[in-house]
């Protein structure tokens, strides 16, 4: 995001090369993170009386010790395949909604419309990539086998396989099972992260005027701070979301029925707290990968404006 809200907006081409080499590159350095947040949000511990739910440390060293330290790499595959398409949609996206919803005369977007625009690519995200990509990835990270013993055959070898196998015993409708608060999450963290991205990096170019491009490890900051908002704002929305798509249903049973379903159990068996499991290594992930993403996507960014592959420039979030 340039200083000047006037200067022209970033290349499609752009937005999926760096977009698409920001992603990998967070995948990369989080995903350990991100498995041992689904195995705390699918676990039961912590349901017995005087008992309390297996840690954060206490799930990581439990994985590593049961199925090797690259089990925590589980369901990259599935990652990686949607970070392209993802990164893509989102950039192109909130750009065409801010472009909606600027002012016709100063051509400026104000905060809350900025806002908006957030959601709304978060939602086309979590509709078009995310939903999708996080069933195969959840029943990926679920499986609890050792990678180094070549006889225990997991039910999902990779993330082609989990899409075969998917679509063949539960149908193509499964692969978008909690889509709506997939997108309910999405929206909330890509609203809160574009608004918060934006406005610090305003106030960091208004106290350092001769900048024309902040250093990396500011946009580092910035991308920390604001990756932060999504994560306290909708945990509920995400552990719910989380336990939804790695279960089997009956046919028949409704969405919300599921939900329900779900939240009460928690609830009932578990209590509210249950309902923030995984939040600190979904913030020790989300956090730091914004960082990630931001520094690598605005440098790939000036670097591509430097070579003259796309003549344009913009801005990014989460």
């Amino acid at each position: 995001m340039p200083p000047n809200e006037n200067s022209t907006r970033i290349g499609f081409a752009t937005h999926i090369t760096a977009g698409g080499m920001a992603g990998a590159m967070e995948a990369l350095c989080c995903q350990p993170l991100d498995t041992i947040k689904v195995r705390m949000q699918l676990s039961r511990s912590g349901r017995v009386p005087g008992t309390k739910p297996r840690g954060f440390i206490a799930t990581g060293a439990m994985i590593v010790r049961r199925e090797t330290p690259l089990a925590l790499y589980k369901g990259l595959g599935a990652v990686l395949s949607g970070i392209v398409p993802k990164m893509a949609i989102r950039f192109a996206s909130f750009e065409t909604y801010q472009s909606w919803l600027a002012d016709e005369v100063t051509g400026k977007t104000s905060v809350g419309n900025i806002f908006i625009a957030g959601l709304a690519a978060g939602t086309t995200e979590a509709v078009a990539v995310v939903c999708p990509m996080e069933v195969v990835k959840i029943r990926l990270q679920a499986q609890q086998h050792s990678l180094a013993d070549p006889m225990e055959m997991p039910r999902y070898r990779n993330a082609a396989h989990a899409v075969y196998t998917i679509v063949r015993e539960e149908g193509v409708v499964t692969l978008y099972r909690g889509v709506g608060l997939t997108a309910l999450r999405q929206a909330t963290n890509q609203g809160a992260n574009f608004t918060t991205y934006q406005e610090l990096k305003k106030l960091a170019h208004k106290y350092q005027p001769d900048l024309a491009e902040l250093p990396s490890y500011q946009h580092m900051v910035i991308g920390l701070i604001s990756g932060a908002m999504g994560p306290f704002s909708n945990a509920p929305v995400d552990t719910i979301k989380t336990r939804l798509q790695k279960a089997t249903y009956e046919p028949g049973t409704s969405a919300f029925q599921k939900v329900a379903a779900i939240a009460k159990d928690m609830w009932k068996q578990e209590g509210f707290r249950s309902f923030y499991k995984g939040i600190t290594p979904r913030v020790l992930r989300v956090a730091p990968g914004q960082a990630i993403v931001f520094a690598v996507y605005e440098r790939v960014r000036a670097t591509i404006e430097r070579l003259n592959v796309s003549p344009s420039q913009g801005h990014y979030t989460e």
